[in-house]
């Protein structure tokens, strides 16, 4: 019998030989498995004909992938798949023409419009989560999908199940998700396909002690079953076992498949340079495709004349299918943008431009943000708060003798207290979990407001950002979205942050397609612009500059509860005649201080200072309007010279401006090094008003 403690879990044999499937269920699952290699073995064929463009096989997976699908719940439960996952896909009701039609790059591609490499399943009416090509990313995802669920649908049963090779298991992503799924007893189901090989390296070199289940031996509630994963029935009964212990509420499960790879990782790898002829001929014997018919035929639950009619039937039905596919229409050219960002909600329309409401005494920026989220979180009851500190207290007990804390910076002070546990908690220090979980969640219709408590950490969750969150949209083609909220504490002037708690550096975000990305200067914008980006439907990266939190130069009555900033607006600070400066963030007061000291040595000269607010999309339109006029322009931020935010726009200026131009467009900004410790040093790296003094004196001067 199944247990949890460091002994590995053996599967009951013979209780019941074929686990309650009869003859026309075990056929059914032949011939999903058939029709998957045969799909397979079709996309090689093509794929060296030069007639579709990319080709990753599921061969040698079938069998664990069928009983899979078969023991589970398609479109009740939830499936967050890797690129191998083909007979599983097809089990859940992913027909072969939807993955012909992927793997030619056809328009009608419903997992992505022509977007994605083949084997890169989606379908929303089947809940399987739009998969990605980088290894491990997928297990986050379904932490935060199974907390969805929890969330939205506390009474059900369902599960969420995440796929991998053996190789992906190395990444952070799995130990941080596995950490996650167990201290909150989720419904998660892992099943590992273990082939033995990550690519050409052998698992003793992927896998300390080279079995996973021995090394995972020590999570508490994790259940463990270790099965043969070429053997359909074993597969099956394990799964059964893990979905049913999942379905009573006791937590994860993970069942470890050993399972063949007769084919080699893709075509564009060779296994012969790295697994011997002895290796590959062992790993053909163990091929479910050719044992599992045999057994059936030799149980007498299929015979010799009904396996060869279905081999026939799955040959011919996907050669007509493949006549079909190779005739569709590849993507019309126009449509590359298409569905990079919401086609239902505009941040940057009229829509959000609302006029303030002003009431109350003026208040920071770190109190306009904390009342904005108390807001929207009673507007909308599927808004989470969540990341490092961000709760009052863990210990929610401990909260009738504690202060709280509610974040390094206080801004979510109060929150925990004001809506509970289950809406603003705690995570573990482990920024990609925070942003994965975050994917998830939005997956589900959730909306987590995720907290990255230092810009200087950011950095472990670029990948889940990048090559997942901003691209979910675009990649499955509007099939799925992930509005999430990421709140970011970034920048210095606090005289000891140093290299890890000073930097900035969002050029790297604004480069990111599918990615909003504001920074507010004061509270006014603080307040409208976060509630803009809570009630987007798209991603935004909310920056607040951590020496502007409580400055009282940019405090502001709170203006109601409904005033939204559109994106790619633009605020004129201080209008003017002779020069532009275009800053944000922290830059914005230093920028106004530097123009009055200049207005005040040249009283015959104005300046006027534009505060971007908005960094993708940005107000070029504002650019524009301004340049035309003072004909001088100056670019002023915190962040790095080189390569920095201020090198798009004035590249720009000069490509689309440049005979409105009196002068050459300039940039003020940090040295290209990190933050110092010593507030001496901290000044000398960073721009500070008289740097800009001195550069817009010079334009002026032109």
């Amino acid at each position: 019998m199944a247990t949890t403690d460091s002994t590995a879990v053996s599967v009951r044999q013979n209780v019941d030989r074929y686990h309650g499937l009869d003859r026309d269920q075990l056929q059914r699952a032949f011939r999903l498995m058939q029709t998957s290699r045969r799909l397979d073995d079709r996309e090689v064929m093509l794929k060296r004909q030069n007639r579709i463009f990319f080709q990753i096989s599921g061969a040698g997976h079938e069998a664990i992938q069928t009983a899979t699908a078969l023991a589970l719940r398609p479109s009740y439960d939830w499936f967050h798949l890797y690129y191998r996952d083909r007979a599983l896909a097809l089990a859940l009701g992913v027909t072969p023409e939807m993955m012909l039609l992927q793997s030619v790059g056809a328009a009608a591609d419903t997992a992505s419009g022509g977007r994605q490499m083949p084997s890169h399943w989606s379908s929303p009416e089947l809940h399987i989560f739009t998969g990605s090509s980088p290894t491990g990313t997928q297990f986050l995802h379904a932490v935060g999908c199974a907390e969805a669920g929890r969330y939205l649908r506390p009474e059900s049963d369902e599960l969420t199940l995440v796929t991998t090779g053996e190789g992906a298991t190395s990444e952070g992503e799995f130990w941080e998700s596995l950490n996650a799924v167990c201290l909150n007893r989720l419904p998660v189901l892992y099943v590992i396909e273990d082939n033995g090989y990550a690519i050409s390296v052998p698992v003793e070199k992927q896998t300390a002690g080279g079995n996973l289940s021995r090394l995972v031996s020590g999570f508490p509630g994790l259940l463990r079953i270790e099965c043969d994963g070429n053997d359909f029935l074993a597969s099956y009964a394990a799964i059964q076992e893990a979905a049913a212990y999942i379905r009573a509420g006791h937590g994860p499960a993970m069942v470890h498949a050993h399972c063949t790879r007769p084919y080699s990782h893709s075509l564009s790898d060779d296994e012969r340079l790295y697994k011997t002829k002895a290796e590959r001929e062992a790993e053909a014997a163990n091929d479910p495709i050719i044992n599992f018919p045999r057994f059936l035929i030799s149980e007498n639950l299929m015979e010799e004349v009904t396996y060869k009619r279905i081999c026939h039937e799955v040959d011919l039905e996907i050669a007509e299918i493949t006549e079909r596919v190779l005739k569709a229409e590849p993507p019309a050219k126009s449509s590359a943008c298409l569905y990079l960002y919401s086609p239902d909600i505009d941040p940057t329309s009229e829509q959000f431009d609302t006029d303030p409401q002003c009431a109350g005494e003026p208040r920071t920026m770190v109190d306009e943000i904390n009342l904005t989220l108390a807001e929207e979180m009673s507007r909308n009851p599927n808004i989470v708060l969540f990341g490092e500190d961000v709760a009052d207290c863990s210990r929610e007990e401990n909260l009738r003798e504690v202060k709280g804390k509610g974040g390094v910076f206080k801004a979510t002070f109060g929150l925990q207290a004001k809506f509970g546990s289950r809406r603003v908690f705690n995570t573990p220090i482990a920024e990609a979990a925070i942003l994965g979980r975050s994917i998830g969640m939005s997956s589900r219709g959730m909306k987590p407001v995720c907290e990255i408590q230092f810009f200087d950490y950011i950095w472990p969750a670029m990948m889940q950002i990048r090559d997942e969150m901003a691209n979910v949209r675009w990649r499955s083609y509007n099939g799925w979205k992930c509005p999430a909220v990421i709140r970011v504490a970034i920048g210095g002037y606090l005289n000891g942050g140093a290299v890890y708690h000073s930097q900035c550096g969002e050029v790297a975000f604004t480069h990111i397609p599918g990615l909003r990305v504001v920074f507010p200067s004061n509270a006014l914008d603080a307040c409208g612009l976060l509630r803009t980006a809570i009630r987007c439907d798209d991603p935004v990266l909310f920056l607040e500059h951590k020496r502007l939190y409580r400055e009282p130069y940019n405090r502001s009555p709170h203006p109601g509860s409904d005033f939204t900033i559109p994106f790619g607006k633009a605020r004129v600070v201080k209008p003017g005649h002779h020069l532009t400066i275009l800053t944000y963030g922290m830059t914005v007061q230093k920028s106004l201080l530097a123009s009055t000291f200049i207005e005040q040595k040249h009283p015959e000269k104005s300046v006027e200072v534009i505060d971007l607010r908005s960094l993708a999309p940005y107000d070029w339109e504002g650019i524009r309007q301004s340049v035309e006029k003072t004909n001088r322009v100056l670019i002023v931020h915190e962040d790095c010279l080189s390569f920095g935010y201020g090198a798009e726009i004035a590249a720009r200026i000069a490509g689309e401006l440049f005979e409105h131009l009196d002068a050459p467009v300039a940039r003020v900004a940090a040295l290209d090094t990190w933050v110092g410790y010593h507030p001496d040093l901290e000044d000398e790296i960073l721009p500070q008003t008289e740097d800009i003094q001195r550069e817009a004196e010079r334009l002026l001067a032109y």
